[in-house]
């Protein structure tokens, strides 16, 4: 496209004491939200060659059965057991995106035998027991969190000196307290750069064991990194986590995949406390797994009826998933849509003539990823929706509530931003605009969403769903299509 300003819009609102947004008239971005392909001119920002997508509208009620590639989560913690275990472990169904592809690479780089197919799906890992074959390893990890933080962990299982590192919004993603966990067990870790962010660089001799104690952590990731690689420590790991347990269903699915491998770990999840213990080592061995679908990516296309009508179906993924977002459909429910829920597949419907969608006020922290999707939703529905309790979007691949309050007013909506979630009051009729993605995949999934219901409706830069959907349009393209979505 032709070379064109960049419009940020942290400048383009008026702004109450409750940081309610109006929008006007778009000038300059947030610095801390990243947006891809800038340069600075005369200090003014440009966007070069930024790809734009135009999102069609449906051309009536939708009827589709949709196939979800792997889940990132799965793949990923699979990827780290396999490497953790003896022997060679195979992982159908496994996602190639971005973030897999780190992991991947991080694994191959500590020196693990590891190949893959794309074609069918499939990663072989052959793990050493608990050790790690390489002495000294850099590992770039993009702005992919769950490998720097499982990576982080996983490399301390070594002797000898391994640093990680990532993308600039990576540098601005906190890691400090796994840091600080993994020097309670003996291990010792330097930040080369900004103190409780990346870069990290670790000294190790291997993980001996001992009590962590998390004050309410801002990732589940940073427990569910000392919990997999605690199965090969030299003794028993206590973890201690105070308050309430952030994502605790990433937690659990965890522990699930741990199980696969032959691990077990005593957990006590309370309200405002939760223990585990992981009695090691625990000698794993190599297990051929089949990944689930992503529950996380589904829930655009289960989402898709209650904005356009019709009924969408996603196949292999249902009842008995392991991901907690498969709660997603609980959402869908309150705000007017009929879910069938089978053992192996989910079916959402809603009359394309229902009217609005139900406003509703709900604590996502179980599910954060779903936030972006609920937001969307709520330019559709018959009044003010509020999103709570999921203040660790703003530590995700962008500031995420931020980010939505800014675009959701760009579609005429106004919103409240919380300091740990918004209030989202939806126009007497969503507005067309070009949507800014802030290199966030999820803001360019949900917001497609918006695309069924709004013509004129512009995403820019789409391409940055690769990080863990590379595919999403032509799945999505099928499903307005019609009938059987790519396999």
């Amino acid at each position: 496209m032709a070379l064109e300003t960049i419009t940020s819009r942290s400048a383009a609102y008026k702004m109450s004491s409750r940081r309610t947004l109006h929008y006007q008239q778009p000038r300059h971005a947030p610095p801390h939200l990243s947006l891809r392909h800038i340069v600075h001119i005369a200090g003014k920002r440009y966007a070069i060659g930024m790809k734009t997508l135009l999102l069609k509208l449906p051309n009536g009620p939708l009827d589709a059965t949709v196939r979800i590639p792997g889940s990132k989560s799965l793949t990923i913690r699979a990827m780290m057991l396999a490497a953790i275990a003896k022997g060679t472990s195979h992982l159908n169904g496994a996602l190639f995106s971005d973030d897999t592809q780190r992991m991947y690479r991080a694994i191959e780089a500590l020196g693990f035998q590891a190949s893959a197919d794309a074609n069918s799906a499939s990663i072989r890992i052959t793990g050493m027991g608990g050790e790690i074959p390489a002495t000294q390893a850099d590992l770039f990890c993009g702005n992919s969190g769950a490998t720097i933080r499982f990576c982080t962990a996983l490399a301390s299982l070594g002797h000898g000196r391994y640093t990680l590192d990532g993308s600039e919004r990576m540098r601005q993603r906190p890691i400090g307290s796994l840091v600080d966990a993994l020097s309670a067990l003996g291990v010792f870790v330097a930040n080369p750069g900004r103190k409780g962010y990346p870069p990290v660089t670790i000294f190790a001799q291997h993980i001996q064991g001992g009590l962590v104690v998390y004050d309410h952590p801002v990732s589940s990731q940073f427990i569910s990194a000392i919990l997999m690689a605690a199965t090969a420590a030299r003794n028993d790991v206590q973890i201690s986590v105070k308050g309430p347990l952030t994502s605790a269903p990433y937690v659990k699915m965890t522990m699930s995949v741990m199980q696969e491998f032959g691990a077990s770990v005593i957990d006590n999840i309370g309200e405002n406390e939760s223990r585990f213990i992981v009695p090691a080592p625990q000698p794993m061995q190599a297990r051929t797994l089949t990944i689930e679908p992503d529950a996380s990516n589904a829930s655009y296309f289960l989402a898709a009826p209650a904005i356009a009508g019709g009924r969408v179906t996603v196949k292999d993924l249902g009842a008995a998933s392991v991901q907690g977002d498969i709660a997603f459909a609980g959402i869908l429910e309150k705000m007017g849509c009929n879910v069938t829920r089978n053992h192996d597949s989910m079916t959402v419907e809603r009359s394309p003539d229902a009217g609005p969608l139900k406003a509703i006020d709900i604590d996502l922290n179980p599910m954060p990823d779903m936030a972006q999707t609920v937001a969307v939703l709520a330019l559709f529905a018959d009044g003010p929706t509020t999103i709570r309790n999921v203040a660790n979007l703003r530590v995700k691949e962008t500031d995420r509530l931020q980010a939505l309050a800014l675009e959701l007013s760009a579609m005429g909506a106004t919103v409240d931003e919380h300091d740990d979630g918004l209030t989202i009051v939806p126009p007497e009729k969503p507005l067309p605009a070009k949507i800014n993605t802030y290199d966030d995949h999820r803001m360019v999934m949900s917001f497609a969403l918006a695309g069924l219901g709004v013509e004129g409706l512009v995403i820019n830069d789409p391409d940055c769903v690769e990080k863990t959907f590379p595919d999403f349009f032509d799945r999505w393209s099928a499903m307005i299509t019609g009938g059987e979505a790519i396999s």
